[in-house]
């Protein structure tokens, strides 16, 4: 993370559509790569492991999604959503109807994508619903006057994340702080795993990714529960995430509830709450029956676990400090809000 801290401080004064890098550190930068590149990222977690291998200075488009570090706001925007907002349930309605005809639910500008002339493109294989799908990315980079290398990032665990980081940092020329960043990533991951009492049986955990209709964590994410010390019955580690009943969720018991829905920052999150306090079966739940303080998280989901980047392991580290009563070992600043329970 060093390294991604280095980068936000330099660059800030980075002029996008000039190759000759950042106005702030040009001749360093020169120094240590004389040949810079030219890369696009259209998925945010794509563009916090930039960041994070040292490749500030390369951005020179991104996703109308990518908006952390604030410093890369100035960086030119190529995608645009084609759903409307709305509540939840009306989100997803839009999202199945567009899925279903088999559209993209992302815009891509061509014109902008050949103005900005990229090297590299970071883009996703994951989830279409999530950011542009690969098929769409491909068929326009083929049309350039110099179809750009598509790097497409699919992870499926943490350990995977790590992978990334090597992967970004070998196609960006920027090998070395990728290596750099990975170790220190995973060096964190570990010391928080010597947190978690491997002997002591964990609570069962209700992680929701959507909240109506209710969606459960997929990916790395139940395997980020287990290794913290919970358990995720509801899905299996590496599986997409998956809607389910009412009758699945009070058949789990959880006693630990996250409320983390995908894009939502904790704003919609809590407007998201307010609809799951109506339904019959949250006030059924094992963590409201007991009330016991802080059974209850709500997490920021544009920023936290459903990005497969640097700050997933900001992510865990928050979920073994929650679930081993371990509050020292919480990054500063996470953004999180523990549901009161009188």
């Amino acid at each position: 993370m060093q390294s991604m801290r280095a980068a936000r401080s330099e660059c800030a004064g980075y002029s996008w559509f000039d190759r000759s890098a950042c106005v702030n550190c040009a001749g360093k930068r020169r120094a240590r790569y004389p040949l810079p590149m030219r890369v696009v990222s259209l998925l945010p977690s794509a563009t916090e492991l930039l960041l994070a291998v040292d490749g500030c200075d390369l951005l020179v488009g991104r996703s109308h999604e990518c908006d952390f570090p604030a410093e890369i706001a100035g960086v030119p925007v190529l995608t645009r959503a084609r759903t409307h907002g709305g509540s939840s349930s009306a989100i997803d309605a839009d999202v199945s109807a567009a899925l279903a005809t088999g559209a993209s639910l992302y815009e891509l500008d061509e014109a902008l994508l050949a103005e900005l002339d990229p090297d590299v493109i970071l883009t996703q294989n994951l989830c279409e619903v999530c950011s542009i799908d690969l098929r769409s990315v491909e068929r326009v980079a083929a049309r350039l006057p110099k179809p750009p290398t598509i790097l497409s990032l699919d992870p499926k665990s943490v350990f995977d994340v790590f992978d990334d980081v090597l992967r970004v940092g070998q196609a960006v020329g920027r090998g070395s702080a990728g290596e750099a960043a990975m170790v220190s990533l995973r060096a964190r991951y570990w010391s928080a795993i010597d947190f978690v009492n491997p002997f002591v049986p964990g609570p069962e955990v209700l992680f929701l990714e959507w909240c109506d209709p209710p969606f459960v964590g997929g990916h790395w994410t139940p395997a980020l529960i287990e290794a913290a010390g919970g358990r995720h019955s509801l899905n299996a580690a590496g599986a997409k995430s998956r809607r389910v009943t009412p009758e699945e969720i009070l058949a789990a018991a959880p006693e630990r509830v996250v409320l983390c829905p995908c894009g939502f920052a904790l704003d919609r999150v809590r407007e998201d709450l307010a609809t799951l306090e109506k339904t019959r079966w949250w006030p059924l739940l094992p963590a409201i029956l007991d009330a016991k303080p802080g059974t209850i998280a709500l997490v920021d989901g544009n920023q936290m676990f459903n990005r497969p980047g640097p700050r997933l392991v900001d992510a865990f580290e928050w979920l073994v400090g929650w679930l081993d009563g371990r509050e020292e070992i919480i990054p500063h600043n996470f953004p999180v809000q523990y549901l009161p329970l009188h």
